[in-house]
This record gives structure tokens, sequence and C-alpha cells, in this order.
């Protein structure tokens, strides 16, 4: 089992419009609702692959109370933390040439109360996981030690970590020594302050990542594939891709992949590559089943290209 713990989690509509245009009335020409967040998508991609998988969240309101179905209807277990606010409500606006604009919502603080029976009800249902996934942003309340301490209580009750966050709660809970961490290139570059050009610029800021405690970095670069540097080595996979239609979930999908997949070693960057390029190749924020993925289509290596330019550099 495989558990998830997103600290925000969120009720997604979208509305398919034919454009966007400032202070007119938009007739939408499609909408869905979604359940959101993070670890959500990590659960609904362990879900989609037929494994089980539990879902921590912090779930208030009428928006909390739909979350919570929508889950339930892909067969999603909930542990529910029941909070005086409103879970939040995103937008998003999904135009006919592709462009998307999301407009994301804060979500409810947190009390005192409440972010301690996060914390417990994340160690009541950690007994059976294999693997702990934290993810996404911390909602107000919640001071960027939060994750530390959910670290440094998981390892503490002999659990593995996987953390995919940024800035000062990613730099805050690396002391704790996170099992793996998943930042994306813009997230590598913030943590380690600098920018990132090349393949071989990532690579030493995951080496970095781990110098300052994580056991693990698998970092995600877009298009131009994923690394997974520990203890053992360093690994550079890509996978070949048809037509992108959607990028949302795509690095949480890969996420799920590697900790199916074990989440250790070169088997499961290929597992994490095979999921992420399957996800891209689907509408909206769909998950990929195992139908869906094209593992002769990934590549993986320890023959990192070191000098080769990031499509998309990191200022």
């Amino acid at each position: 089992m495989i558990l998830t713990v997103t600290p925000n989690p969120s009720l997604d509509r979208t509305y398919e419009v034919p454009s966007l245009d400032r202070g007119e009335v938009i007739r939408a020409t499609g909408e869905r609702m979604d359940p959101g967040g993070k670890g959500v998508n990590v659960s609904r991609a362990v879900a989609a692959a037929g494994r089980r998988t539990v879902a921590v969240l912090p779930l208030g309101g009428a928006p909390g109370a739909l979350v919570a179905d929508l889950l339930d209807a892909q067969g999603i277990e909930v542990a529910r933390v029941t909070v005086a606010g409103a879970t939040r409500s995103n937008i998003a606006l999904a135009e006919a040439d592709g462009v998307l604009t999301k407009i994301n919502a804060p979500g409810p603080e947190l009390s005192a109360a409440e972010r301690e029976l996060l914390l417990e009800t994340v160690h009541a249902q950690s007994a059976d996981a294999s693997w702990i996934a934290c993810c996404g942003s911390l909602p107000r309340g919640l001071a960027p030690s939060w994750y530390a301490a959910l670290v440094a209580r998981a390892h503490a009750a002999g659990a593995r970590i996987a953390l995919d966050t940024s800035g000062p709660a990613l730099l805050a809970a690396l002391r704790e020594r996170p099992d793996v961490v998943k930042p994306n290139a813009e997230e590598l570059a913030e943590a380690v302050g600098r920018p990132l050009a090349t393949v071989g610029d990532a690579v030493k800021a995951a080496e970095e990542l781990r110098e300052m405690g994580a056991a693990a970095v698998l970092a995600s670069l877009g298009a131009d594939g994923q690394l997974l540097v520990n203890a053992s080595g360093t690994w550079f996979g890509t996978a070949r891709v048809d037509a992108v239609r959607s990028n949302v979930g795509a690095g949480d999908s890969s996420l799920a992949g590697f900790l199916i997949a074990g989440g250790h070693g070169p088997e499961a960057l290929a597992s994490a590559v095979a999921h992420g390029a399957a996800a891209v190749q689907l509408p909206g924020s769909v998950m990929p089943t195992p139908g869906d993925l094209d593992p002769a289509a990934v590549t993986v290596t320890a023959e990192v290209p070191a000098d080769r330019a990031l499509r998309e550099p990191v200022s």
C-alpha cells in the first residue's frame, strides 16, 4: 500500500472555453470536476495501476465532501481529517488552442489541533504502507518545518518517505533525511540558488540536495527527461512521446510509477519515465493505466549527457 499525504487538497473545476477574453461573458463548451492536489494525483495514479492506496487529507465543508466522494468513486480510500475551514476550490480555464489558465485558492488555515491531528492520522495509517508520499504546498497554519516533523515521525516508526514539495518546506525537511525527494527543474534550481542550463547542472544540483540530507533525488526535467541520483550512482531516463496532450499531473504520475516499482534504482526510474510519458499523452489530469504504458519507448542509462543543453533552461 502507498500512503499519500496532501496537506492542501482541492476541488478542481475545469472549464473549456473557445478563448479567454477579459471583461466578456464567456460560455464554456465543456466542464469537469476532479479531486486535486499533488498527493491526490499520486493516489489516483497508484489506483489506476491497480494498486492499493490510502489518501490522508484535511477536508472541510461541501468542497471537502465532494473531494472524498470523487476519490471513493475511483476506488481510493480516504483517511479524512475534518477541519473547520472549507477545502479550496481551484478553477482552470482551458482554451481551444491548448493554453491553460489556472486560479488556485489559498485554502483553509489549519489550527494547532488540526495540525497535530493530521500528523497523528498519518502515523495511524502508516503501519501497512510500503511508502509514504508527502506532496504539495503547505496550507496556512502549517510552518515550513511541518514536513520535517512528519519525516522525523515516519522514520521513527520505520516508514519510508518520498517528498515532493519546494522552497523552505523542502529545505527544512532535508535535515530529516527523506528517502527520496522529487523536484522539477525549477524547484531544483530554487533549492540550490542558481540557474540550470544543462543536464550536468541538474546533476550537480541533485548531488547538493543529497549532501543536504536527501537519500535520493528523482528530478523531473520536463521534455528533457528525468534524473535519479542516489548513493549507488546517477541515471538518466528519457522516453519517446508522440504527442503531448496535457502535462497536468505528469510529475505526480512519475512519482507513483517510481514508488510502484520499489522506489530504488534504474528499474524504478524506468517506471517513473514510462508513467510520466504516458500521462502527458492523455487528456486533462487522466492518470495512465498499465495499458497506456510503453516500456519499449523508455531509455535509461548511466551515461549521463552532462553537456546536453536543457530545452527549457531555468534561470
